[in-house]
């Protein structure tokens, strides 16, 4: 796979990037952080939208690895950005929670705002609450945890990670929504499998597709070998 300032690139054309970024890699600048981000890695090549983060439709965060689409012109980042705000874009990701879920697929449909007493947290309620819902189903169970893949509705910030410490399933290594360090795992574990959306020129179906990185890959393998309580 190509890679651009060390970040793989799993499609490119003239209108758009469909990046894989890797965990410990911030977005785009923002306050209070220091070090190179993906908007430093692709500049250059990437386009339209804000000044100060080129390309950016839509965010992972930090210690998040997986597919991003990013713009490379003004009129990529004005249809993606609509896609996106119409719900069009398919965002599906590979997590592991904590225990077992009652229910092998269901939704999660409660808003989230920023935590009153910890306002880098993300909550459900809080403050400035906005409507978020999460689909998920269970792939597989574990002795102590539950694989699933979620799928976004919505894509407001910490979505997943707010959503399942809701329901008292954080996502496995979440030192901010959950219990760091489960499995050996050194980030949470959340994994941006999948997406499809529509191309920006050409209209044409997009479908995208990555596997879990090494440090995922071996903490469920250690998941799976739990013994069970």
């Amino acid at each position: 796979m190509e890679t651009v300032g060390g970040v793989p690139i799993a499609f490119r054309d003239d209108a758009l990037l469909v990046v894989d970024k890797p965990a410990d890699l911030v977005v785009h600048p923002a306050p209070g952080h220091r070090g190179r981000t993906l908007v430093d890695a692709l500049a250059g090549i990437a386009g339209g939208g804000e000044v100060e983060r080129p390309g950016i439709v839509h965010r992972l965060d930090r210690d998040t690895s997986g597919l991003m689409i990013v713009a490379r012109t003004e009129e990529a980042h004005r249809d993606l950005s609509a896609q996106i705000k119409a719900r069009e874009v398919a965002r599906t990701y590979t997590a592991l929670v904590e225990g077992h879920l009652e229910s092998r697929t269901g939704t999660i449909d409660a808003p989230v705002g920023r935590d009153h007493r910890a306002p880098e947290k993300m909550t459900v309620g809080g403050r400035a609450p906005r409507d978020a819902r999460t689909h998920f189903e269970v792939l597989e169970s574990l002795p102590a945890d539950s694989l699933v893949e979620a799928r976004l509705e919505t894509g407001r910030t910490h979505q997943i990670r707010a959503h399942f410490a809701a329901i008292g399933h954080p996502v496995a290594g979440d030192s901010r929504y959950g219990h760091a360090g489960r499995h050996g795992l050194e980030r949470q574990f959340l994994h941006s499998s999948r997406l499809r959306f529509r191309h920006p020129g050409t209209g044409e179906e997009l479908s995208f597709e990555s596997t879990l990185p090494a440090d995922l890959a071996s903490a469920l393998g250690r998941a799976r070998d739990v013994h069970a309580p």
